[in-house]
């Protein structure tokens, strides 16, 4: 629930701050005095439209912050975590808007941006006026009203969960018919290419080791003379093996003589010895090796260009070519295998459809019923009010197939008549101003615990009605608040006397100009307050009776619930 509210040069308003607590909070005020202003401030708070016109006249900047206090924070807390930020119990949103329109916003003093705030605002507080309301006139949520006033979650989630399954099972029914659609297409193609992969058979690295051989190849004629130069060099002579094997042996003779002087040179040529005798046998086994074969080296071209040209053609490298075959393959097969696929495919797409019918069928039936208790639970709700030819209707139509959603084959929407002679029509477009509220009102108090908004704001909610109906008013406003915070803006005195606090809204003037203040009102002062509500400028004798009487009523019911 909104806990505090802090302005700062909104308008009128150079400072002002609010505490609230649970149940409804009414403010009252002469035309003119700034009620709307107080709205406006929290709707700058709450992530709407921000005016740069909302500045006070002389002031920089304007500045709302409002707390909320949360019961139960999870939908919140989950959508502030997409965001990377921390929710928690208490929640502060704060927008501050700048003469150039700019504004800037806050969440729990972590930078947002106004959409966010937006989002998370309209979770926490539903305003409800004569010109503009959220939610309830929002028709894609109504469907959602509605299952919550029925309760089925059960059903709800085994519809969803079938409809999941056959969205699958089409989505894997259509991917499996393309692709043998494009194999079919292809398929002359395809066999012409597996033919031709397969007669060249590309191997895996095949590529980089007929390049190794093909290089050698060409340089054939280079390399066997460079080795025959270096045979040439190593046998001159005795030969390097017999020379370092004849100083090894003559240094050997003397070196018990030398006292471990000649330790290391003893090390040293066993070393080169071993390094010379295994690098000669390593010429030896290349040399093996060796040849100046042309025909081969013709091979491995035709074979190297043969790779190269189908890797262009196919527009691939040359080692993915192994990896290509398989792949068409793998479609050709599709075309031998794929009308027996599809076929069990398509078994698989009627009955996850045919399981989803059911469960749509059996959430239809429940919404149907569950419609018509709530139709008469409004309607009844609405003669109090003044509005007694007025009903109340919730409207299923049978959506087209392709329009069939997890939520079932529906489009639920709310329609209000409100006379005889009239057809029923979507409310906001039906009802007036001052009917609209009162429906609203009606619709909050039978769906008060399928709503899960915390607070409700209501402007005006009793315009144009007086008397009974303005108590009735009162009434259900006060049984609305039991479950909810509730918090009014009011001229009547018969909905003033329910409230569980009572601030007024006035307006001074001061040097610099008009201010709007707003003070809370207890005992006497609140007395005299709804008196005026009920004689106008002069106060009576009669009036203040009648004021006491009010709050005295308000008190005994409030006694009695």
């Amino acid at each position: 629930m909104l806990r505090t509210l802090s302005i700062r040069n909104v308008v009128l308003i150079e400072r002002l701050d609010l505490g609230f607590a649970g149940g409804l909070g009414v403010l009252t005020g002469e035309t003119g005095s700034g009620k709307s202003i107080l709205l406006d401030a929290l709707g700058l708070a709450i992530g709407m439209r921000a005016d740069s016109d909302l500045i006070r006249q002389g002031a920089d900047q304007s500045a709302v912050t409002a707390e909320f206090e949360l019961t139960d924070s999870k939908i919140i807390d989950a959508l502030l975590e997409e965001h990377g930020l921390e929710g928690g119990s208490n929640l502060v949103l704060r927008r501050l808007l700048s003469k150039d329109g700019r504004s800037r916003a806050f969440i729990n003093d972590q930078p947002v941006s106004v959409a966010l705030l937006r989002q998370v605002g309209e979770s926490l507080v539903e305003v409800h006026g004569q010109l503009e309301t959220h939610g309830l006139l929002d028709p894609a949520s109504h469907r959602r009203f509605v299952d919550a006033f029925g309760g089925y979650d059960n059903l709800l989630a085994r519809v969803s969960k079938n409809f999941q399954s056959w969205r699958s099972a089409a989505l894997a029914y259509e991917k499996a018919k393309a692709n043998v659609e494009k194999a079919k297409r292809d398929e002359e193609f395809l066999r012409h290419a597996v033919e031709e992969l397969q007669a060249l058979d590309p191997q895996k690295d095949e590529e980089a080791e007929l390049a190794g051989k093909r290089s050698i190849l060409m340089n054939a004629e280079q390399l066997i003379e460079s080795l025959q130069d270096a045979f040439s060099d190593l046998n001159d002579g005795n030969g390097v093996e017999s020379t370092l094997r004849s100083a090894l042996q003559k240094v050997e003779k003397v070196a018990d003589k030398a006292g471990g002087q000649f330790d290391e040179a003893v090390a040293s040529l066993e070393r080169a010895l071993l390094e010379a005798t295994e690098g000669i046998a390593e010429l030896e086994r290349v040399s093996g090796v060796m040849e100046l074969d042309p025909a081969e080296l013709e091979r491995i071209e035709e074979r190297l260009f043969a790779m190269r040209g189908l890797a262009r053609k196919h527009n691939v490298e040359v080692e993915a070519l192994p990896e290509l075959l398989n792949d068409m393959q793998e479609q050709l097969a599709v075309l031998t295998d794929g009308a027996g696929n599809l076929e069990q495919l398509a078994k698989q797409v009627e009955a996850t459809k045919s399981d989803y019918v059911a469960a749509a069928k059996k959430l239809s039936a429940a919404r149907k019923k569950v419609a018509n208790q709530l139709d008469k639970a409004v309607t009844k709700e609405l003669p109090p009010l003044k509005l007694e030819a007025a009903s109340f209707t919730t409207r299923l139509d049978p959506l087209d197939e392709p329009d069939w959603n997890e939520f079932g084959c529906e489009y639920v929407s709310f329609e209000v008549k409100t006379n005889p002679n009239t057809a029923a029509g979507p409310i906001h477009k039906v009802a007036s101003g001052g009917e609209l509220a009162r429906i609203m009102l009606a619709l909050k108090v039978v769906l008060a615990d399928a709503d899960p908004v915390p607070t409700l704001i209501f402007d005006e909610v009793d315009a144009g009605i007086g008397g009974a109906a303005a108590a009735a008013v009162g009434d259900r406003l006060a049984r609305l608040a039991e479950d909810v915070q509730v918090l009014v803006v009011t001229h009547s005195p018969q909905v003033a006397a329910r409230g569980n606090a009572h601030w007024q809204i006035s307006k001074t003037g001061k040097k610099d100009g008009n201010v709007t203040e707003v003070g809370e009102l207890i005992g006497e002062i609140r007395t005299e307050e709804i008196a005026r509500m009920l004689s106008g400028a002069k106060i009576t004798e009669e009036a203040r009776a009648a004021a006491e009487s009010l709050l005295g009523a308000a008190e005994c019911v409030e006694a009695a619930q």
